[in-house]
């Protein structure tokens, strides 16, 4: 019998997204669930819901970790995309250091161009614009680009990134710095969006690309960053080998907090960067000596994976064995992919509360469970809230530091469940 967790079986054989070398080798496989973000009206409760395989794997040669295609990027991202950037007041405050940070260092002004890619509502262009740089942002998403001009003021073309899209708008004028948060983990075909990056890049420009480090994944059992929206979970290493065959340099790299331990790149045309910095230099010895160009640390993340979960579960059911009631905070994709794989339904949690109005009203994929706005938990006083987009924890609970006041606690999933009165 074939181990699941280290080679494939040979019914079929995928190529690896980046470079095209077969994929053998297994990262975890969270089942059959269904797609992340596709919320339903209560109306549609009774009809059948898909489920696809949520299995990763990870390449050989190029260490890209990966998930099988099941879906195109359209089902995920088009004119009824629930997820708005500025609905987080810490996503927005991240996003204005950020723009501090690139107009001092690069010295961006009046003459220079700034272009997001998956801009969503404008949360991050905003601080560019305030401060008198020419913008443009391109996201899929219709709804979420027409929030991004009508309230903000963002131009804001609604296409898909990659080489085509790139020479049409290069053709009035390339960019002086490109920005992607927390999409190349969105692309299907990342080596076309890469190429796009080239395309479009001025000479002497800058690109960077955040993304959620998947040391950090492994090191932290974050498996419920894996869902169909993400394609590829990003090492320095895989994205460097990537970059390096579209003719660009990463040159530095910076630590952030950002869900649960990220990235940001900072990438030029080769040739043209300077040179490598410390802290770039610093974070390829850290991947080294964590492994990540081997395959042994990849191999034993099933077993981590299944031991957060029978840990969840077994707080969970010893709080419903003492008469709990317990609620859910988010409706972040992440969570959906940790209720499907735990099997944690309505026997667990009452319901679920999100701060977004898109997502008030609706049933959370494959749980079915009712989405409220957060006043729902001060009307109803649940004995805990289980955060489910636990990177944004010590905001959550600085909102909610009410429930307090009738005995309410919080649990935090992962890495282990945490209690937090």
């Amino acid at each position: 019998m074939a181990d699941p967790n280290s080679k494939t079986d040979a019914v079929r054989t995928l190529p690896c997204r980046a470079c095209g070398t077969p994929l053998r080798h297994v990262f975890v496989d969270l089942g059959m669930s269904p797609v992340s973000n596709a919320m339903r009206l209560p109306a549609e409760a009774h009809l059948a819901e898909p489920f696809y395989p949520l299995r990763t794997f990870v390449c050989e040669a190029c260490k890209l970790v990966q998930i099988e295609d099941v879906q195109p990027a359209e089902t995920h991202f088009h004119g009824s995309y629930t997820y708005f950037s500025s609905y987080s007041k810490s996503w927005v405050e991240h996003a204005r250091r950020y723009a501090d940070m690139m107009i001092q260092r690069f010295g961006l002004g009046a003459a220079s161009k700034v272009v997001e890619v998956a801009s969503n509502d404008g949360y991050l262009l905003q601080h560019f614009k305030a401060a008198g740089i020419p913008v443009l942002g391109i996201d899929p998403a219709a709804n979420c680009a027409e929030v991004a001009e009508r309230e903000r003021g963002i131009p804001t073309l609604v296409r898909f990134f990659g080489a085509k899209t790139a020479t049409e708008v290069a053709d009035a004028g390339k960019a002086d710095v490109i920005a992607g948060n927390n999409v190349l983990a969105h692309v299907p075909d990342i080596n076309d969006f890469v190429s796009g990056l080239k395309i479009l890049l001025k000479d002497g420009g800058v690109i960077t690309i955040e993304f959620p480090h998947l040391l950090r994944l492994i090191e932290a059992k974050y498996f419920d960053t894996i869902y169909h929206e993400h394609y590829s979970y990003l090492s320095l290493l895989a994205v460097e080998r990537l970059f390096a065959r579209h003719g660009l340099q990463v040159f530095d790299a910076e630590e952030l907090p950002t869900h649960g331990g990220s990235l940001r790149i900072f990438a030029g045309h080769t040739g043209t960067t300077a040179a490598d910095s410390e802290r770039l230099v610093s974070f390829r010895a850290r991947e080294a000596a964590a492994g990540l160009d081997a395959l042994d640390i990849y191999s034993s993340f099933a077993a981590e994976v299944r031991h957060a979960k029978r840990a969840l579960l077994n707080t969970l059911i010893s709080l419903k064995e003492k008469g709990a009631r317990i609620v859910a905070y988010g409706a972040a994709a992440k969570g959906n992919t940790l209720l499907n794989y735990c099997g944690i339904r309505g026997d667990f949690i009452d319901y679920a509360v999100d701060a977004s109005p898109h997502k008030q009203g609706l049933l959370l994929p494959g749980t079915a469970l009712p989405v409220y706005a957060p006043d729902r938990i001060f009307e109803t006083k649940p004995d805990y809230v289980l955060i489910l987009p636990w990177n944004l924890k010590d905001e959550i609970i600085g909102q909610m530091a009410g429930i307090r006041d009738w005995g309410g606690q919080f649990i935090v999933p992962l890495p282990e469940p945490l209690i937090i009165p």
